[in-house]
């Protein structure tokens, strides 16, 4: 495994921890200790508390600071109304009243409690009083530490320093009760995870696998985006792997687990499930060719472009296993699972196509493709073609060194083909000669069918010959028209 994708077991020393939180409340002193003191002025309360204060220990810094308070929703936004650039009041319903101030953004929680009715899907909204109270309701522990304003005092009822130094997940009462009252909490834990690098205490691990079906009163938005936030981390693996290990994955990702295919001494083929996730890896480390950021997209076209194997895997006499057309089975798959996560349907197309496509490298063989062959690969992917790049070669995992270098060599050669031809044809923007106003002009007919399947001829020529003249375009047009009008 590439080091990028191993973090590191060694605690935290305390001592970093502590000077990594002064430094950082030293930056945000300007912006939080008079919000600190118009609240406190006001007769309430004020503390910045969760990841703001997590990432500071962290030595991470960030101008989205989260806050909580003993005011009332409507308290809040007088004073941030009148100290803010900018204000809003989206997340009212749940006592937040976000604001901007410069380049900083704010957002002020009341002091609350979340639970679920055992059949609802939302959660119900209770105010608190306390700032011990509202820490106590919190997911994990290294997230419920606060910074009382103005003062700078640092409230961590619950161990979370320690908890952070040994990178270690934990919840603040028992996870029965946490994960009762809000079960996503059980996919935050996999998502902290792969975040941050941290282990999950194994009861907080036992109460998961417990658990487990309970993720299912959640609604499909709330889950999908906690495994958007999961899938885009750092060390997805870790994550991932809790989710399939506790049961979770069952629920919120099947496909994911059933890649686990049963494996014998006489049928003989890859591990589907560690494959894929190498996979993921592999996709990352080649990032910087989509410009160096997270790709959702990307990770999770990697991670689901081999969910069509289960269901096609066929076994021959000579002890080897097929998957013919788990490709398309695969994209069929993603889709159905993408929709009952409510992804967009850009998001959707983007996934399922790549899913679709990622073996069509496969037939390049040595490169015997014609120029035909790579014009129409790369009309296929589309706008998709720098992300297919990247799924192709992440999808070579093989331990032979020999195998491996050759496929990317093969690769490095098609990428160059494509190079030319772009440069030579202007393959990004692939149009046959004639547009529609030409070919009803030289036809004499009128808009509708006819044009359409001319064009698409034509489209077909330019794809087989390259650029074409106009000339020479009319003239095939008019011969196919003649022969179409006499068959």
């Amino acid at each position: 495994m590439s080091e990028p994708h191993a973090p590191s077991s060694e605690p935290i020393r305390l001592v970093d921890v502590q000077q990594a939180v002064e430094a950082e409340l030293t930056r945000i002193g300007p912006v939080i200790d008079p919000l600190g003191e118009l609240f406190a002025a006001a007769g309430h309360e004020l503390a910045l508390v969760g990841g703001p204060v997590r990432d500071g220990m962290l030595g991470r810094h960030s101008n989205d600071l989260d806050f909580t308070t003993s005011a009332r929703p409507e308290q809040t936004e007088r004073i941030l109304r009148a100290w803010g650039d900018a204000w809003w009041d989206m997340g009212r319903d749940f006592g937040t009243i976000g604001c901007r101030k410069g380049d900083w953004v704010v957002e002020v929680t009341t002091y609350r409690s979340e639970a679920y009715d055992p059949a609802s899907r939302k959660p119900e909204v209770q105010y608190g009083d306390t700032l011990a109270g509202d820490l106590g309701r919190r997911d994990f522990t290294v997230n419920a530490m606060a910074v009382r304003l103005p003062g700078q005092q640092v409230e961590d009822p619950y161990g979370g320093v320690v908890d952070l130094a040994n990178k270690v997940l934990r919840t603040p009462g028992r996870p029965e009760d946490s994960f009762s009252d809000d079960p996503l909490r059980m996919m935050r834990a996999a998502r902290f995870a792969a975040q941050l690098g941290f282990t999950v205490d194994q009861p907080v691990v036992d109460a998961m696998r417990d658990m487990a079906e309970r993720v299912t009163i959640v609604s499909a938005e709330r889950v999908r985006d906690e495994l958007v936030k999961l899938v885009c981390a750092p060390y997805p693996r870790l994550g991932l792997t809790l989710l399939v290990d506790t049961g979770l994955a069952d629920h919120v990702l099947p496909e994911l687990p059933r890649l686990k295919l049963e494996r014998d001494e006489h049928h003989r083929h890859k591990d589907v499930y560690e494959h894929s996730l190498t996979v993921l890896e592999q996709a990352i480390d080649l990032e910087d060719r989509l410009g160096g950021q997270p790709d959702f997209i990307s990770r999770f076209a990697a991670l689901m472009h081999d969910v069509g194997k289960p269901k096609t895997r066929r076994f021959l006499d000579d002890g080897t296993v097929t998957f013919h057309h788990h490709d398309v089975v695969g994209a069929k798959i993603t889709r159905k699972r993408m929709q009952a996560l409510r992804f967009s349907g850009d998001e959707i197309d983007a996934v399922c196509h790549l899913v679709e496509l990622h073996l069509r490298f496969h037939g390049y063989g040595s490169g015997e493709w014609t120029d035909s062959a790579v014009r129409r690969y790369v009309r296929d992917a589309g706008d998709q073609l720098a992300r297919l790049h990247v799924l192709t070669r992440a999808d070579c995992t093989t331990r032979n060194q020999r195998k491996a270098d050759r496929l990317r060599r093969t690769y490095d050669d098609l990428e160059a083909r494509i190079a030319r031809l772009s440069e030579e044809e202007e393959l990004a923007s692939l149009r046959p000669a004639l547009d529609g106003n030409q070919i009803m002009e030289i036809l004499g007919i009128p808009p509708g069918r006819d044009v359409g399947e001319a064009y698409k001829f034509l489209l077909e020529l330019r794809l087989d010959n390259g650029p074409m003249a106009t000339d020479d375009a009319k003239a095939a047009l008019l011969a196919w028209w003649a022969a179409r009008e006499q068959s």
